[in-house]
């Protein structure tokens, strides 16, 4: 079981980027759906997260610039990011919990670089 995300890059500020994030594997179901984010020497947290019913969560830092949604049918997670600021240049990671064979397992992707230029 994987997860495998894409569509970092670099871009100015007040520009979007979408990341996706796609779950393979011997996939049961699929809960919760989350992205991350880390900054060069800061601790990783929590951006946005939706649960297998819709429920979404916010940081507060992104409310109304980031809209995250997934496609149960692809076992995929987007992250759309609209006026982009410098300050959510980090490496940005998805995460997902999943039940697999019988068992509960939480993955992680494995990160992917945004740059947001000033």
């Amino acid at each position: 079981v994987q997860l495998q995300a894409s569509g970092g890059g670099l871009v100015q500020a007040g520009g979007s980027l979408r990341l996706s994030c796609a779950a393979s594997g011997n996939i049961d179901s699929i809960n919760d759906m989350a992205w991350y984010r880390q900054a060069p020497g800061k601790q990783r947290e929590l951006v946005a997260a939706i649960t297998s019913d819709g429920r979404i969560n916010y940081d507060d830092s992104v409310k109304g610039r980031f809209t995250i949604s997934r496609d149960g049918a692809k076992n995929t997670v987007y992250l759309q990011m609209n006026s982009l600021k410098p300050e959510d240049t980090a490496v940005y990671y998805c995460a997902a919990h999943m039940e697999c064979g019988g068992r509960g397992i939480g993955t992680w992707g494995q990160g992917t670089q945004i740059t947001v230029s000033s």
